[in-house]
């Protein structure tokens, strides 16, 4: 499996491509912007060979999601997957839009509602929804079980977590979102974020400063085998 990570528009967003050994291909959150970033991307796609039938978003803020509507009209209105709780956000991304001086998105794409415990089966793959609201009330994750990936969306980063300042945002929620439903996840499990560097499950259980105190040893001694546990 391979996983192609493009970094488009003003925010540093990724936009990830995920496909495997054939030409059917999945895409995470399309934020290209400038004309320039999506003659990159789908001309990235076409050299490669790669058709998408599907792409799923991890939340509705603007950065995430500018280059939607023009994936889906030029790929045949191939199906959009977004929890309907981020509507919200796709309202507020015309104001988000006039605040930052960026153009202001088309937010009138097709989706499917998404709804914990699903697994969207797409391009041969699986991707199970993990909902995690906090950033927005509609984020969500997407786990790959069997190749041990987890596209983490702006939930949690490598060294932090989403940020919980706008209109939506909700920190009780996002702190609940990652130690009721992430951090306990298998330590070996690489993450994707929405920016900035992959890390491991294992790593920001352990290290992740905005954790703590959940991360210090007495309190994971409760829920890990000793095996688990970091060494002194």
């Amino acid at each position: 499996m391979e996983i192609r990570i493009f970094t488009f528009n003003l925010f540093q967003e990724h936009t990830m491509v995920v496909y495997n050994g054939g030409p059917a291909c999945v895409i995470i959150d399309p934020g290209f912007y400038e004309p320039g970033e999506k003659e990159q991307f789908f001309g990235w796609l076409e050299a490669n060979g790669l058709v998408p039938e599907a792409v799923l978003l991890t939340h509705g803020h603007i950065d995430h999601i500018t280059g939607v509507k023009e994936t889906q009209d030029f790929f045949g209105g191939i199906p959009v997957y977004m929890k309907e709780e981020d509507r919200l956000e796709l309202e507020e991304d015309v104001f988000i839009s006039r605040r930052f001086g960026f153009r202001e998105p088309r937010t009138d794409f097709r989706y499917n509602d998404v709804r914990d415990g699903q697994t969207i089966e797409a391009a041969g793959m699986e991707f199970k929804v993990i909902t995690t609201p906090g950033h927005s009330p509609g984020s969500v994750c997407y786990l790959m079980e069997d190749e041990k990936i987890l596209f983490t969306g702006d939930t949690l980063f490598a060294g932090t977590i989403g940020r919980t300042d706008f209109k939506y945002g909700d920190y009780d929620n996002e702190i609940r979102s990652i130690m009721e439903k992430l951090i306990w996840l298998a330590p070996e499990i690489t993450i994707y974020p929405g920016h900035g560097g992959t890390s491991t499950i294992g790593v920001e259980r352990t290290g992740n400063p905005m954790l703590e105190p959940f991360n210090e040893k007495e309190e994971l001694e409760q829920s890990l085998s000793a095996d688990e546990l970091p060494h002194d």
